[in-house]
């Protein structure tokens, strides 16, 4: 809601998010982890689009959870997937996509803490890019 949005720039400004990880998760917070709280309140079952080769925090993720934080089962039907099998797929069954993909963009996230990747980068070099690997998620996905 746009009244948290405010109340996290007055608190740590506009850009606080670079200034640390404890300010950038409050930002993830307000902008990804309540929004998804909401949207799956009364839900049963929340199904993502994971994958174990994007993130050193995501190797060990099984295909399905029982995910307190939200109390949902957490389905990863594409956890095993690798970056070819996900765009043979898109291709095959003309998945539509966000033509952010097209521009150097294999991983997108809240504006401010997403940039394009260089070639030869990591697929989420583009993702908190200040930070070091292990430290890169928003909190949904990290228990």
């Amino acid at each position: 809601n746009s009244e948290k949005v405010q109340e996290l720039y007055q608190s740590q400004g506009v850009n606080g998010q670079y200034e640390s990880i404890e300010n950038r998760k409050n930002c993830c917070g307000v902008r990804k982890i309540e929004p998804l709280k909401r949207a799956l309140k009364g839900l049963d079952v929340w199904i993502t689009g994971l994958r174990a080769i994007q993130s050193v925090t995501r190797i060990h993720m099984p295909l399905v959870e029982w995910y307190e934080t939200f109390g949902v089962i957490k389905v990863n039907p594409l956890i095993n997937w690798n970056e070819i099998d996900v765009w043979d797929y898109i291709k095959e069954n003309k998945v539509p996509y966000n033509k952010l993909h097209d521009k150097g963009f294999p991983s997108i996230g809240c504006a401010p803490c997403t940039r394009a990747v260089k070639d030869g980068e990591d697929i989420r070099a583009g993702r908190w890019w200040w930070e070091n690997p292990e430290h890169k998620e928003c909190g949904l996905h990290k228990k």
